[in-house]
């Protein structure tokens, strides 16, 4: 298990250096310079070296903070290391909004890692929403092939005006590409940087089947190595500025090497759960930018045939889980 660690650094590292865009040379950036407290009081501790953040949810409140500037693009990451045990409920999110300036046409991008019941696997979430198209919904979910509570582990957003690419540990798990008949749909205004840790016990596990239990409090999300590498906006003027390093470092992100799309590939295929553009019961025609890949299609009817085969519920099978697989191209583990 030690080799094969070792080597999933080398192949995350050595697929953002032929990228021409390596992610460990990204300066990181300290609590005190780039972000502010939300809420949660003491339940929010910054460590001496200023570089690292524990979030903690407990029977009085979740905590939380968000970057002191607004971003029009850019690359945003964190290491993050999540709550062990019983963490059913529980919501760790970072993501990038700006709810609070534009209330009724806000944009979003989520990460989203929902807690489970002892001995059921996080699982994580992504989202976008663009101009408040909150009645659309266009949701992922997905397996890790690691536990996310053992150690520290990547999660990055890059967000440009034609993509978003939501990573981990340097492999992108999603592409969003801006098609025109999206229009608003994509996220472009200003947005900030937030990460949190709440109380999600009416949808987040099960749909509200098992909630947080305060027994098997304090829940503690540990964050470190965050960048917050774009083109801030002055929140007046509402106009970006994107030095050259950051605007080529941008253009690069956005461009995923045939290393990193085979990855991809393999993540989708074998730990993708759920996928809007697939989802029958909701959506009778894709939206507009799903690329729809027939063997997606394929394993999600077998996972789940009513949500995504169109089958009547009095007809529905049981689910299977796969068992846990690498992504380093390689089949499996």
């Amino acid at each position: 298990m030690e080799t094969l660690s070792r080597f999933l650094v080398f192949m995350s590292l050595f697929s953002g250096l032929v990228s021409g865009f390596a992610i460990q040379n990204l300066p990181i950036t300290s609590f005190e310079e780039g972000y502010t407290q939300l809420f949660g009081d003491k339940n929010l501790f910054v460590h001496k070296d200023g570089k690292s953040v524990r979030l903690t949810l407990d029977e009085r409140s979740g905590s939380g903070f968000a970057s002191n500037d607004l971003y029009l693009h850019g690359f945003f990451s964190a290491s993050i290391k999540l709550p062990s045990d019983y963490s059913a409920g529980v919501v760790v999110a970072f993501y990038m909004s700006n709810g609070d300036m534009y209330e009724k046409n806000h944009d979003e991008i989520d990460f989203e890692f929902l807690g489970n019941i002892r001995g059921k696997e996080w699982r994580i979430q992504t989202n976008i929403y663009g101009n408040g198209s909150t009645h659309l919904g266009r949701e992922e979910r997905y397996n890790l092939w690691f536990d996310p509570t053992e150690d520290f582990h990547q999660y990055s957003i890059l967000w440009s005006d034609s993509h978003i690419i939501f990573f981990v540990d340097n492999v992108p798990i999603r592409e969003v590409k801006r098609t025109a008949s999206m229009g608003g749909d994509f996220p472009s205004k200003p947005m900030s940087l937030y990460t949190t840790i709440w109380d999600g016990s009416k949808w987040a596990t099960n749909g509200g089947k098992y909630g947080v239990n305060y027994k098997y409090a304090p829940y503690i999300a540990r964050f470190s190595d965050l960048v917050l590498h774009g083109c801030p906006v002055d929140p007046i003027e509402q106009f970006p500025r994107c030095d050259e390093g950051a605007a080529e470092d941008i253009r690069a992100a956005q461009e995923i090497t045939p290393s990193q799309r085979s990855k991809m590939d393999i993540f989708r295929r074998k730990h993708m759960t759920y996928s809007y553009c697939y989802d029958r019961t909701r959506y009778k025609v894709a939206l507009s930018e799903c690329v729809v890949n027939p063997a997606e299609a394929q394993r999600l009817r077998v996972y789940d045939p009513v949500t995504f085969g169109g089958i009547p519920r009095r007809h529905r099978y049981g689910k299977h889980r796969s068992k846990r697989s690498r992504v380093d191209g390689t089949e499996s583990i």
